[in-house]
């Protein structure tokens, strides 16, 4: 596992990984070195500045981390063993502003706005390995993921979760309106482990997958439902009209590539995640 940073505190330590995994320290200098001591026959590149905020403040640094850090990566690839199988995390926010969803993997990418441009990019550089050097990469086009670990406050299940242990009225930064597709974190996980597994067949090599729920859901009824999880007596804070700058108003993906060619299906619905999120909040936040 290559990381920034050592992740002492997090669940890499509380949940017993450091002891199943070789951590490796560094940035993108550090991929060669990393993939010649290790060589390991399945990438995962999850790395990513994944905020659509932050993104519109100081998109530089964001395509330098999503787009530079993909192609790095699938250079150093490419030059260690360009047989290695590489899943690379695209996003539901690639495929842009669309009348019709659910979103399907066959639909155009148009995005608009800075992180779904790093997103598209990210994802048609990963593609363009497959098509031109015949390496075995593939893309997941993931729904909003959440559950145990992100500590993430800019996200919407995170801050609420906190709001709610502080006895605070959960903030809602928009009219509450916009809907979005969400997948428990184990549910993601095992996609990226299906999608992995299915570049053994030459024809599934430079294939993007959608993997999500299939269900659109408001901002406010995840908020409500949060609280209702949660057991506490206090109501939304509505403080946005409409949808804020730099979002997209709908957003929900068509699953059914994913689950007929590779079996795959999420085994947590909505609510069951977010009572084991708020389990898990509860408990190390409190």
């Amino acid at each position: 596992m290559l990381s920034r940073s050592d992740l002492a505190g997090s669940r890499f330590d509380t949940d017993g990984l450091r002891e199943r995994c070789t951590l490796v320290e560094g940035d993108l200098d550090a991929l060669g070195p990393a993939l010649g001591d290790l060589n390991p026959r399945t990438v995962f590149h999850l790395a990513a500045q994944t905020q659509v905020g932050k993104a519109n403040l100081v998109p530089l640094s964001t395509w330098e981390t999503n787009i530079r850090g993909t192609y790095m990566l699938l250079e150093a690839v490419r030059e260690h063993d360009p047989a290695t199988r590489v899943v690379v995390a695209s996003s539901d926010k690639a495929y842009g502003s669309h009348r019709e969803l659910p979103y399907r993997e066959d639909f155009a990418l148009q995005p608009r706005f800075p992180y779904d441009v790093s997103k598209a990019a990210t994802d048609m550089i990963a593609r363009s390995y497959a098509a031109t050097y015949g390496m075995p990469v593939a893309v997941t086009r993931l729904a909003n993921v959440y559950g145990p670990g992100d500590v993430n406050w800019a996200r919407l299940i995170p801050d609420t979760a906190r709001a709610l242990l502080r006895g605070e009225r959960p903030v809602i930064r928009s009219d509450g309106t916009p809907e979005r597709d969400y997948i428990y974190v184990e549910d993601a996980a095992d996609a990226y482990l299906a999608v992995a597994g299915s570049l053994g067949d030459p024809s599934n090599h430079g294939r993007a997958w959608n993997a999500g729920s299939g269900e659109p859901v408001s901002v406010l009824e995840v908020v409500r439902r949060l609280i209702a999880v949660s057991g506490r007596d206090l109501e939304p804070d509505i403080q946005g009209t409409g949808v804020p700058h730099g979002e997209i108003d709908r957003q929900y993906l068509d699953p059914t590539a994913i689950r007929e060619e590779l079996g795959w299906r999420p085994r947590w619905d909505l609510d069951s995640g977010l009572r084991a999120a708020w389990e898990w909040y509860e408990r190390t936040l409190r």
